[in-house]
């Protein structure tokens, strides 16, 4: 089955390679994958670089790490502050429940927050734009007194420590407020991406038992008004856990005020602004959030306070190579593990100025990101190979309509960047002058897992190395090394502060997902393959999750959200090739009697899963068909149906029950 994925996974990479000629197509799969290899120079890191990066002697440092990885990541939680030191720096004694920096006691905000209000209490900390060009900023001391309010606003409705909240909101200072106030009070926050569907929302919130959800009536998007209110109050009739519903208001629509609804700015204008930080265990819950997998249920994934921290603070400082007046903007959303890590928490424990910014980067005009870059002067940028490819579709005109001086490094995460579009990144976007941080991670790992940092020789289209103190490599099936070019599975052999505890409630799924599919190594659910230098290139996923413009969700979930339509009685989901979003959903829907195809059919059908799900679902194709390929226990095999559609040997289809 591996050769099966394997090639799927390949195709689709193919697809975005113009390069690749049609001979490499037909090889398999470890020669496609060394073809990808041989497809580029090595980009050496300037001088100017080399001179001023954060962390100069990486093979040192590596070596250091893997010969004393307790060591490291102490020295590491060392450069933060704590209420009290650990006992023991890792426990390994309940396997896979491990656990870090034992016996400590402190509180993320302390070092996001508190500990820069006596040097850095005037500095911008929060920048924010609209794409209506509406801006607001927020020095240290500001953003501080915000959250203060806030928090205390949550202690008067009844939040305590390990309480559960939800945050469905925009891409607003709001959002970072929330998340803030929540770890303040020692509360636990679970952030809903606010493009997904009041069902999605509903079965999240009622997963977290979160007693309060903070929302916004309305949101911005592409010259459009979005309603999330409403969303939420459809959501809200399917949730009997949750007491509170606090709404920030923003424009002047009506909305529906319900008996659990309250204002934002009305429980927080009486509030003190200041607030004692909750003194918190290292193994304390921070957040949960919800990612996709191979069921329709989605996994609410445990972060906690101590470990997550120190991996995210010491991976943005190395990575980013973070200076003092940098103007940092990762252009994600605070609804996923990028914006928790990379948005919110990482460049406030930092101390530089984060950008957040609402809206599409094309709109009103293709140079709206662009702009944005230029107004602000931002010098480093994180962002997606999907972002990427749909900026390079414009062409060159656009961005070099802008000064993108200021600029000095960049970054990408979400999905593998094909080589086409790293090196337009690269020339146009970077001048040839910032190196590209091409990063592999995941809402698991907390931290990036592996990526070039500055002083490291690059590679179009290829993540590079491990980060200091974590083992990665590519294996079969039985965990054993694979050799160099061919593909496999990727696992992290090690452990690390950053990673994730638990799914919430469920740690029999967080052992058999991450911990017993490659016994004794943590099981990433990608593909990978590493080259003669060691250079990591990752390939997809291997389980039935697509990427969707840098997305992840499950087929399980468009499958469900199928067959929710009174017309579809079965229905089986594969993600297809696209050069600009990655990859696409396609259905094979089964109809009940009675129905019929048509076009209008297949509309009315898109249009429930968008419903049921939330735009951030689009299904791209739909067929009907008389049956679907099935195990004999029942499971659809989507392997053969992926294999079909993309023209490739379907393989062993001995499981088949027909």
């Amino acid at each position: 089955m591996l050769a099966q994925v394997m090639r799927a996974r390949v195709a689709i990479r193919a697809a975005r390679e113009k390069t690749m000629d049609k001979k490499t197509q037909s090889q398999s799969e470890g020669d496609l994958t060394e073809a990808l290899f041989k497809e580029g120079e090595i980009y050496k890191p300037s001088k100017d670089v080399l001179e001023k990066a954060n962390l100069k002697n990486y093979d040192e440092t590596v070596k250091y790490a893997k010969e004393n990885p307790e060591k490291f990541w102490e020295e590491a939680a060392e450069k933060l502050e704590w209420f009290k030191k650990w006992n023991k720096v890792f426990d390994p004694s309940n396997k896979p429940f491990y656990k870090w920096f034992i016996g400590g006691k402190c509180n993320i905000i302390q070092n996001a927050l508190d500990k820069h209000l006596k040097t850095k209490g005037n500095k911008t900390a929060i920048i924010w734009e609209n794409e209506r060009g509406v801006s607001r900023k927020l020095t240290y001391s500001e953003l501080s007194k915000e959250v203060n309010k806030l928090a205390n606003a949550l202690k008067a409705l009844g939040i305590s420590r390990g309480d559960r909240i939800a945050i469905y909101l925009p891409n607003i200072p709001e959002i970072a407020i929330s998340m803030l106030a929540s770890a303040k009070i020692g509360a636990v926050h679970s952030v809903v991406y606010a493009g997904y569907s009041a069902g999605a929302l509903a079965e999240r919130i009622n997963d977290a038992e979160a007693k309060i959800l903070i929302t916004a009536d309305v949101g911005y998007r592409r010259g459009k008004i979005i309603k999330l209110k409403d969303v939420v109050d459809e959501a809200v009739r399917k949730c009997p856990v949750l007491e509170k519903v606090i709404v920030v208001k923003r424009s002047n629509e009506e909305i529906n005020i319900g008996e659990k609804d309250i204002f934002y700015d009305k429980i927080v204008e009486k509030e003190s602004d200041e607030c004692e930080t909750e003194i918190m265990d290292a193994e304390d819950p921070l957040f949960i959030l919800y990612t996709s997998g191979t069921t329709a249920k989605p996994k609410g994934v445990v972060h906690v306070h101590g470990g997550y921290m120190v991996g995210v603070a010491r991976t943005i400082n190395w990575v980013f190579d973070l200076k003092e007046d940098d103007i940092y903007w990762c252009t994600a959303n605070p609804g996923w593990i990028t914006g928790h890590s990379y948005i919110v928490y990482g460049p406030l424990m930092a101390g530089v100025t984060t950008l957040m910014y609402e809206g599409v980067p094309d709109w009103p005009k293709p140079d709206k990101i662009w702009q944005v870059v230029e107004k602000y002067k931002v010098s480093v940028f994180y962002t997606a190979p999907t972002l990427i490819r749909a900026m390079m579709k414009y062409g060159d005109e656009w961005p070099k309509r802008h000064s993108l001086s200021s600029l000095r490094l960049l970054g990408s995460v979400g999905e593998p960047i094909n080589p086409e579009a790293w090196k337009w990144y690269y020339k146009i976007i970077g001048e040839s002058r910032c190196p590209i941080m091409d990063t592999w991670w995941q809402t698991e790992t907390g931290m990036i897992m592996i990526t070039p940092l500055p002083v490291v020789p690059l590679k179009a289209g290829s993540a590079t190395f491990p980060f200091p103190g974590i083992e990665a490599d590519v294996v079969d099936k039985n965990g054993k090394t694979v050799p160099l070019g061919k593909g496999g599975f990727l696992v992290i052999k090690n452990q690390w502060p950053a990673m994730l505890r638990n799914v919430f409630k469920n740690p029999k799924r967080y052992r058999e997902t991450y911990w017993e599919k490659i016994p004794g190594y943590y099981a990433t659910g990608d593909l990978a393959a590493k080259d003669k230098d060691g250079y990591f290139w990752i390939q997809g996923r291997t389980d039935d999750v697509l990427n969707i413009s840098g997305h992840r969700i499950g087929s399980a979930e468009i499958e469900s959200a199928l067959v929710t339509h009174e017309a579809v009685v079965e229905a089986g989901v594969i993600g297809k090739p696209d050069p600009i979003k990655g990859e696409t959903a396609k259905g094979f829907v089964i109809l009940k009697e009675g129905y019929k195809e048509s076009q209008e059919l297949v509309q009315a059908i898109k249009l429930q899963v968008r419903k049921t799900l939330g735009p951030i679902a689009v299904i791209s194709e739909i067929s009907f068909v008389d049956k679907l390929p099935k195990t004999r226990s029942g499971k659809i095999m989507r392997r053969v149906l992926r294999a079909k559609e993309l023209g490739l040997p379907v393989g062993d289809v001995s499981g088949l029950a027909d």
